[in-house]
């Protein structure tokens, strides 16, 4: 297993950005991915998932409507669509897969989360 996940870059405020995960071309076929972060000095944050059946997804307060998590129909690729950037959403963002289903409030730590992408780092300018 191998993800990675790419798209990041340096933006202006306001502006949006498209992350994608994958797994070297194969199917990402674990039932829950999700999305961290890790800003300057902080410790890694959650900042999406969803499990694939049933379609339950989660955001963090600090991104709900401006951030949406989605997979392609082939099943290849998560992105991370994130709008209306701010500085304070400069970060490293990671992809996660889980191995197992999890309920919501699982989604959000980290350790229930087996396999983890190399980061892309986020830089939004003010």
């Amino acid at each position: 297993v191998q993800l990675q996940a790419s798209g990041g870059g340096v933006v202006q405020h306001g502006a949006s950005l498209r992350l994608s995960c994958i797994n070297s071309g194969r199917t990402l076929r674990w039932p829950v991915m999700g999305w961290f972060r890790q800003r300057p000095g902080k410790e890694r944050e959650f900042v999406a998932a969803k499990r694939w059946n049933g379609g339950s997804t989660v955001y963090a307060d600090s991104v709900k409507y401006r951030f949406a998590i989605s997979r392609d129909n082939a099943k290849t690729t998560v992105y991370l669509q994130m709008s209306t950037l701010e500085a304070e959403d400069t970060a490293i963002y990671y992809c996660a897969a889980a191995e197992r289903s999890l309920i919501t409030s699982q989604f959000t730590r980290t350790t229930n989360y087996h396999y983890w992408g190399q980061g892309t780092l986020v830089t939004v300018s003010s």
